[in-house]
This record gives structure tokens, sequence and C-alpha cells, in this order.
């Protein structure tokens, strides 16, 4: 049951890693659009190409913290006195400092508001803002395909190989390896995205380090087939003395 279980965590995140992938570059290609486009001469009447700077005031910003399920969101107000509802995928660095009642400069772009300056000008893209996407995507791929892989192998090895302790030990490193080389993507994700490192840090960055993780998966695996780890499973009960 336990095998079963992990055959379908790879199934799931090996479909998730294979869409990231197929995301990429479309991502690269709208944030390359969005980069490259000129000032709108005048304040868009419908979505528009062009790039165009209109001041808001913020009527209120929700960080949802504590809620997983919920965006950060921010009440944005034109001088007309229409709303403009704006959501975040994080808090930092303009978000968090919103106050109701401060100015803010929004970028509108294809009608959407895609960045939000503040009077310090800090910038901050919003969940529809267009640049972060490609890292994103790569990230999520790197973290999903490398753990589906080692989690199918880790999955499948026990249902072929019943009733081989050693063998069940070596896919069990196989598996915890795997989600090490999705947490150290996820990692490496965080870190690209807190320091703003182009797209190419992240396999520059990830790829050493699954490297070490191959290798060590690679030893643990053939230590656990040669019964080098036959000392973690629990010993057999000694057998009872007879009464006399």
């Amino acid at each position: 049951m336990r095998s079963v279980m992990w055959v379908l965590l790879a199934v799931v995140a090996l479909g998730v890693g294979v869409a990231s992938a197929s995301e990429i570059r479309g991502a690269l290609e709208r944030e390359r659009e969005y980069r490259g486009a000129s000032a709108c001469a005048a304040a868009p009447v419908e979505a528009s190409g062009c790039v165009w700077e209109q001041q808001f005031t913020v009527r209120r910003a929700a960080m949802n913290r504590g809620e997983r399920s919920e965006s950060p969101v921010a009440e944005l107000v034109l001088p007309s006195g229409k709303p403009w509802e704006v959501t975040f995928r994080r808090t930092e660095p303009v978000m968090s400092g919103m106050q109701p009642g401060e100015k803010v400069v929004g970028v509108i772009w294809h009608g959407q508001v895609v960045e939000v300056r503040d009077s310090e000008r800090r910038r901050q893209q919003t969940s529809d803002g267009p640049v972060g996407w490609p890292e994103d995507r790569l990230g999520g791929a790197l973290a999903c395909v490398s753990f589906g892989l080692a989690a199918l192998v880790g999955g499948l090895w026990p249902l072929f190989a019943r009733g081989e302790p050693r063998h069940a030990t070596a896919a069990k490193m196989v598996r915890w390896h795997g989600v090490a080389l999705g947490g150290t993507a996820t990692l490496t994700l965080w870190a690209q995205a807190a320091n703003d490192w182009p797209l190419w840090a992240l396999p520059a960055i990830w790829g050493p380090l699954a490297l070490l993780l191959l290798t060590s998966m690679t030893a643990f695996t053939l230590g656990a087939l040669r019964g080098d780890l036959d000392h973690d499973a629990p010993a057999p009960p000694e057998p009872q003395p007879q009464p006399s």
C-alpha cells in the first residue's frame, strides 16, 4: 500500500512538472513582450499592449498570512473613485508596507495592473505580472520532475521485488533522496526570488547540489543492496527458553 501511494504521488508530481516545463517558453515570450513594450501616448480605453502608469490610492491591504488558500490582496482606487482589486504572489517588498490612503503607481498592461510602485520607487509584480514567471515555471519543473522520477522508481521497485528486504531498503533510499532533490529545487527557487537572480541561476545552483544528492543516492542504494544497511532493520526476536 505504501508503494502504491508513492507511485500515485510520483504520477501527480510528474504531471505538474511536465505542465510547468511546457509553460516556460510562453512565460519567457510574455516577459520579453512586457519588457519591450512602449509607453502609451494616452490612457488606454481598452486592453492594449502598451504600458501605462496610473496613480491609485490604497483603500485596503490584506496580507492573508494566516490563510494558505488566500493570496495577499489590495484594493486600489482610481481618481474617478472606481475600485481595482489587485492580488500578489507574496507580500514583499511593496505589499507589506501599503497603508490606507497611501498613493501608489500601478503599471497597466493588456488591461491588467501588472506592477505596483510605492513612493520610495520600490516595485513589485502582481499575480498578473509576467516578470518572474519563467523562473517559477522552471523551478517547479525541476522540483516536481526530480521528485517524481525518484518516487516512481522507489515506489515501483518493491512491487517487483516482493519479499526482498534489501531491495525494499534500497527503494526507500531512492524515494527519500527524491524528496531531497525536490526540496533542494524549491529552496533554490526561493533564494532566486529573494535575491532577484537571473533565470540561469536556478540550474547553475541546483545542478551541482542535485549531482551530490544523486551520488549519495547511488552510494546508499548500493550499500542497501550489499547489506550494509541491514543493521538498521529490527533484529528478529530471540527464542525464549522452554521451561523444563
